[in-house]
This record gives C-alpha cells, sequence and structure tokens, in this order.
C-alpha cells in the first residue's frame, strides 16, 4: 500500500493558506528544520514529500540553505514547488526509486503522517544516504497537544463544535487532511529506525512546546528532546 498520489491535490493553496495565516508556527517549524540541518555537511539534500516548496523556498530565502531536489506525490503540490525552484520528482516515500548513498541529508517534513507504511518508506529513504550522512524526520507525534486536538478533530468529523474556538489556531489545519493523516507516537517511530535501520545515533528536538491555540502568538526556538512539543524532529546518523 502507497501513498496516494492524490492526496493533498486540491489543497496545495489551502496548506500554503494555513502557514501563511499561522505564519509563527511556521517560522517555528522553519527554524526547527535550519537547527537541524545547520550543522551537518549538506552539499546535497534532498526533501521526501517536499509538497509546494514552501519550507525549501524559506530555507534558502532566511537561511542560504538551497535545497534542489525533491519528492512529492501530489502533482498540484509539485507544481508550485517547481515554480519556487525545485527539481521535483512525481513520487511516494516507500515505492520511488532513490539512487544509493547519494545524498548528505535526506528529510521527511510532516510527511511520515500520510505514509502508511513506515518501515518500507523509511528503508527505502535511508537508502539514498550517504554513510555518515543524516536522515531528519519531522511532524506532529500523536501523544502531543497537536496530535490530541487533531484525533479529536479526526473523531468529531469537523471544527465545528464551539469546543474548538477555545483550543485550536484560529485558522485549523485542513479538516480532509486531517481526516487523511496516520499519527505515530515518537517511540514507535523510534522503534521502526532502530528494528530496520543502519543506525549510528538519534537525536531530538522540538517545537511547538506551548498549546495550540497559543502557539502563533510567539516565534518559539528549538529545544532539545520531545515529549513536549507538537512539533518533533528525529535526527539519525547513519
Amino acid at each position: 500500500m502507497t501513498q496516494s498520489s492524490a492526496l493533498f491535490d486540491g489543497y496545495a493553496n489551502a496548506y500554503d493558506q494555513w502557514f501563511i495565516t499561522n505564519d509563527k508556527v511556521f517560522v517555528s517549524e522553519l527554524k526547527l528544520l535550519h537547527h537541524c540541518l545547520k550543522d551537518i555537511p549538506h552539499d546535497k539534500i534532498l526533501s521526501i514529500g517536499c509538497g509546494s516548496g514552501l519550507f525549501e523556498a524559506a530555507l534558502q530565502k532566511e537561511y542560504g540553505i538551497t535545497v534542489e531536489e525533491g519528492v512529492e506525490p501530489s502533482t498540484d503540490m509539485a507544481d508550485i514547488a517547481k515554480k519556487r525552484g525545485l527539481h521535483v520528482t512525481i513520487g511516494d516515500a516507500q515505492t520511488t526509486s532513490l539512487p544509493k548513498e547519494t545524498y548528505d541529508i535526506v528529510y521527511l517534513n510532516g510527511c511520515s503522517t500520510y505514509i502508511p507504511d513506515l518501515k518500507t518508506a523509511y528503508q527505502n529513504c535511508f537508502s539514498s544516504v550517504k554513510p555518515g550522512g543524516h536522515m531528519i524526520l519531522l511532524d506532529v507525534p500523536t501523544e502531543s497537544a497537536y496530535g490530541i486536538l487533531y484525533s479529536f478533530a479526526h473523531f468529531a468529523g469537523s471544527y465545528d463544535d464551539p469546543v474548538f474556538k477555545r483550543i485550536a489556531p484560529s485558522l485549523p489545519y485542513p479538516i480532509e487532511l486531517v481526516h487523511s493523516g496516520i499519527f505515530y507516537t515518537t517511540p514507535e517511530k523510534e522503534d521502526i529506525v532502530r528494528d530496520y535501520l543502519p543506525v549510528q545515533s538519534i537525536h531530538y528536538y522540538q517545537t511547538l512546546v506551548n498549546d495550540p491555540i497559543y502557539t502563533n502568538d510567539t516565534i518559539e526556538d528549538p529545544v532539545e528532546g520531545y515529549g513536549k512539543g507538537g512539533y518533533v524532529a528525529m535526527i539519525i546518523e547513519k
């Protein structure tokens, strides 16, 4: 079973609009991604599930880090990413044929949530990392405040219940994409990584430590570890 190539088709603009409206959330997540990349040799980087290329364009503009290549299953998203300068292969993390031991860094920014078979996807992506290189997984843990919010919204079927006005950002993440998500806990992902990948080390950083309704009030700096943040990065050394 693979990611649906049409999963984000029709929602590319809604995806970008969420981050444009929740601009401080976007900057907090961007700072987390940059924090993971900045101290690792990054001559050649691949973004798996690059979406619209929003983060990649911001990495170049704000930090001078160039990500030239991406893999993305949604043609709508890929078309926007190409306009932002990425060379995009249409495909998914599980089945796309990737060149072996080619990249210094391969990162999956938010796309683990949409992968039904993490073992196959992580093995496929990790195979394209050079020895001594890194794979970075960034996403919303299901046990976090954001993960609980999305689980609640999925159960409710919408954000229509008045309680969401008291606990969710003013523009919540599109409910259709919440329904499509498969949220994993951080330990579940680590178990897969340690069981099936030749790992040298794993380190964690997190952001969005504030509750969801407050995360767009201020920009957060990354902090080490996991367990408090609504967005968590796992840095895996090969």
